[in-house]
C-alpha cells in the first residue's frame, strides 16, 4: 500500500527539483529532502534502532523535524513527538510510557539531558539537533556518563550510509504515538498507524484542493497533530511546498506571507484573533492566500467575521482530535460555508451525533459526535481498557457534545466534561463565550463552571479586554440581553491574558483549577 514514505520517494524520483519546504530563506528540493531522509534513517540505524522501535522528538518547526519524522518511519521505526517545552516531569512521564529508545531533541535541551539521562535507563542514544554556535563543543563537555550515548544530528546525518530502500510497511503498523494532553489525569499515548496518517493527509488535503502549487505556512507547532497533518504531511502528498515558521508571530506571518506569496494558512482561532488586533495591517496583506483553515478548538463567530471583513479571505473552520489522525470535518470550499459549524464529513470518512444508548439523534439534537473511517487510531498505548471506552463497534467516541442539521453540516457544541449544569439546566460554555466575543469591548472570553451550593454549579466567565473602560457591570448588562437568566455568569473576572497551550488554545482546565484552589 501507498504510505507517507513511499509517496515522499515516488515525488521525489518523479519531481526532484521541486521545493519541499522554506525555512530561514533557503530551499530544499523534495530531491534533497529524500537524500537527506535516507541519510538519517541509515544514521538512525547504524545507532542500533530498528522497526518497531519508538524515538521520541523534542522538536520544534525545524527541518530537523521532518527529517526526523521521515527517516524513523522509513525504518519502520515509531515517532513519538513531544512537546519541547512541556516541564521535566511531563516529559519524563512520556519518555517512559512510550518505552523510546532514542530521543531527538533541539540543543537547548541539552541541560536537561544532561540532569534527567540517570532516570530514563531505557534511553539508548540522545541526538541533538543544532540551532546554536557551540553546541558540537558542549556535546564533548558532557560527563563521563553520557559518553557515546549523545551524538550531533549533522555529524550523523553527514557521515552515515543512506538507507536507499524503506523498510517494508503495513498499513496497521504504529507510525506515530501521539500522546493527548491529558484533560483528566495522565497523558494517554494515541497510536497512529501507516494508513491512519496517509489517509488523513490524503483525504484532509483532497478535500481542501491542496496542489503542488500550494505553499503552506507551517507555524502551527508541527510535534500537535493538526499541523502534522495539515501543514507537513497533506501538502508533502500533493508535492507543494511548506513553509516552516519556527514561531508564531503576527508580524512575522505577514512578512512570510508577502516574501514567499504563501497560498495557505493554518491556524488557530487566537492566531486569527492575534492578527486581526494587530496594527496598520491591510487586505493586501493577505491577498495571496486562497485559503485559510482554522481548527484546534471552535472559531467565535463574531471573530471569524470581523477577520474575513478585514481581510476579504474566507475561513474554513474544521475538527479533528488526536484520535482521528485528526480531521473528521471541514467546511466544503466548493459550496456554502455555515459559519459556526465545523462543516461536512470529509472524503472516507464518516460522523454522526448519537444519544447516551449509542443510537442516532434526529438533526438539531444534541448528542455525542462520533467517528469511523480509516483515520481512526488503533487505541492507546498500553491501555486496553482505555481503548475499549473509546471505540465501540469501530466508532471512536470523541466526547464532543454536536448537533447536525438537515444538509448535514455539524457543529461543536461543547465538550461533555465541560458542560454546565446549573440547577438541572445544561449551560454550554462556548454558547456564553460566543456572547461575550460579540461584545465590542471583549478581546478573549473562557467559561468555566464551579461548584455552588445552591444550584450545585455556576457560571464563571474570565474575560481579556480590549479597552479598560468596559466593567463588569457592563458585560453582564451584554449578557442579560441574550442569554436566558441561568445562562447569565454569576461572576466576571478581567484578566490580562488568558493559559493556553502552545497551539494557543484557551485552558479552560487551567483557569477551573486555579479557582478551586483559590
Amino acid at each position: 500500500m501507498m504510505n507517507l514514505v513511499t509517496s515522499l520517494k515516488e515525488i521525489a524520483s518523479r519531481d526532484a527539483a521541486r521545493i519541499a519546504y522554506h525555512f530561514e530563506g533557503k530551499d530544499t528540493s523534495y530531491g534533497e529532502f529524500e537524500q537527506s531522509v535516507a541519510k538519517f534513517a541509515g544514521a538512525l540505524e547504524e545507532r542500533g534502532v530498528k522497526k518497531g522501535d519508538h524515538v521520541a522528538f523534542l522538536l520544534s518547526n525545524t527541518p530537523h523535524f521532518l527529517i526526523s519524522l521521515y527517516a524513523t518511519m522509513r525504518l519502520g521505526a515509531t515517532a513519538v513527538p513531544i512537546n519541547p517545552i512541556y516541564s521535566p516531569d511531563e516529559i519524563a512521564f512520556i519518555l517512559n510510557d512510550s518505552d523510546a529508545s532514542v530521543v531527538i531533541a533541539l540543543d537547548k535541551l541539552l541541560p536537561l539531558v544532561e540532569k534527567a539521562h540517570l532516570a530514563l535507563p531505557k534511553i539508548e542514544s540522545y541526538i541533538i539537533c543544532e540551532t546554536e554556535q557551540g553546541t558540537s563543543e558542549k556535546i564533548k563537555q558532557l560527563p563521563e556518563a553520557l559518553d557515546g550515548k549523545v551524538h550531533a544530528f549533522m555529524d550523523l546525518l553527514f557521515t552515515a550510509s543512506s538507507l536507499n530502500t524503506p523498510v517494508t510497511l503495513d498499513g496497521n503498523d504504529n507510525a506515530v504515538i501521539l500522546y493527548t494532553s491529558g484533560t483528566t489525569g495522565k497523558p494517554k499515548g494515541a497510536m497512529l498507524t501507516h494508513r491512519n496518517l496517509y489517509s488523513n493527509a490524503r483525504d484532509a488535503g483532497d478535500y481542501l484542493g491542496m496542489t503542488p502549487n500550494d505553499r503552506i505556512i507551517a507555524t502551527l507547532p508541527v510535534f500537535h497533530v493538526f499541523a502534522l497533518t495539515v501543514v507537513v504531511n497533506a501538502p508533502l502528498i500533493q508535492g507543494a511546498t511548506i513553509i516552516l515558521v519556527p514561531r508564531f508571530s503576527p508580524g512575522e506571518v505577514f512578512e512570510v506571507i508577502k516574501s514567499t506569496k504563501a497560498t495557505v494558512f493554518a491556524g488557530v482561532p487566537t492566531m486569527y484573533n492575534f492578527m486581526h488586533q494587530y496594527p496598520d495591517v491591510k487586505p493586501e496583506d493577505m491577498s495571496t492566500i486562497r485559503l485559510a483553515i482554522s481548527g484546534g478548538s471552535a472559531m467565535p463567530v463574531a471573530l471569524l467575521h470581523a477577520f474575513e471583513d478585514h481581510f476579504n479571505v474566507r475561513i474554513s473552520e474544521g475538527y479533528g482530535l488526536s484520535e482521528a489522525s485528526p480531521v473528521t470535518c471541514f467546511n466544503p470550499l466548493d459550496r456554502e460555508r455555515k459559519p459556526g459549524s465545523i462543516g461536512t464529513s470529509i472524503n472516507n470518512v464518516e460522523n454522526k451525533v448519537v444519544n447516551e444508548l449509542g443510537e442516532e439523534v434526529a438533526p438539531g439534537e444534541v448528542g455525542e459526535l462520533i467517528v469511523k473511517g480509516p483515520n481512526v487510531m488503533k487505541g492507546y498505548y498500553k491501555m486496553p481498557e482505555e481503548t475499549n471506552a473509546a471505540i465501540r463497534d469501530g466508532w471512536l467516541y470523541t466526547g464532543d457534545l454536536a448537533r447536525v442539521d438537515e444538509d448535514g453540516y455539524f457543529y461543536i457544541v461543547d465538550r461533555k466534561k465541560d458542560l454546565v449544569i446549573v440547577g438541572g439546566y445544561n449551560v454550554y460554555p462556548r454558547e456564553v463565550e460566543e456572547v461575550l466575543f460579540a461584545h465590542p469591548g471583549v478581546s478573549e472570553a473562557a467559561v468555566v463552571g464551579l461548584p455552588d451550593p445552591d444550584f450545585g454549579e455556576q457560571v464563571v466567565a474570565y474575560v481579556v479586554l480590549k479597552d479598560p473602560v468596559y466593567t463588569t457591570g457592563d458585560l453582564e448588562k451584554h449578557c442579560r440581553a441574550h442569554l436566558a437568566k441561568y445562562k447569565v455568569p454569576k461572576s466576571f473576572e478581567i484578566l490580562d491574558d488568558l493559559p493556553k497551550n502552545t497551539t494557543g488554545k484557551i485552558l479552560r482546565r487551567s483557569l477551573k483549577e486555579q479557582a478551586m484552589k483559590s
